[in-house]
């Protein structure tokens, strides 16, 4: 019976990482620009902990804290990134992105505007823009980019931003 070396366990462990973070990012939808900072510094840190373990062999205590590092940043960091990415409000902005997009189409548009935005929450029970409030008489964010899509007309928040780049490319982000 063959043992595996430390530093194999180690360089395997760190394939897993990369694997799971990987299949992570690619989980999430590509509209979401707001992970990917997270993500990458969450697999260097796995990648640092996978090289703490395979390097230092010593002490019991660095061992330890490496697997539990590369368990955090490796597996629970990115699953849980990925569970959490699109709540309700983010749910609902993509699906209005999704339909602004298929209505500047529909009238051969290169670009979406924020009409299009408008009408697509409009249509899905939502509203644009903040909320009208005797603390804040002015609405913003209702006609120009980014505009902010609210799920239910009458809450102000939860809420998100969408911003069209380059005509179809839509990015939303909670705002």
């Amino acid at each position: 019976m063959t043992s595996v070396s430390p530093r194999a366990r180690a360089g395997l462990a760190a394939l897993g990482c990369l694997v799971i973070a990987i299949v992570a990012a690619l989980a999430v939808d590509v509209r979401l620009d707001r992970h990917w900072v997270l993500r990458g510094l969450t697999l260097l840190l796995a990648l640092g902990c996978a090289a703490v373990l395979a390097v230092d062999q010593g002490r019991r205590a660095r061992q330890i804290i490496g697997v539990v590092g590369m368990l955090m940043f490796g597996l629970v960091f990115p699953v849980t990134t990925t569970t959490w990415a699109t709540p309700p409000e983010i749910d609902f902005a993509l699906a209005v992105a999704t339909d602004a997009e298929a209505a500047a189409f529909k009238d051969a548009r290169s670009v979406v505007l924020p009409g299009d935005v408008r009408a697509a929450a409009e249509a899905r029970g939502g509203a644009v823009g903040t909320l009208k409030t005797d603390r804040t008489p002015e609405v913003r964010g209702a006609d120009s980019f980014p505009v902010i899509v609210r799920p239910t007309p009458s809450q102000g928040r939860p809420r998100a931003c969408i911003t069209f780049e380059n005509g179809f490319d839509a990015k939303v982000r909670p705002c």
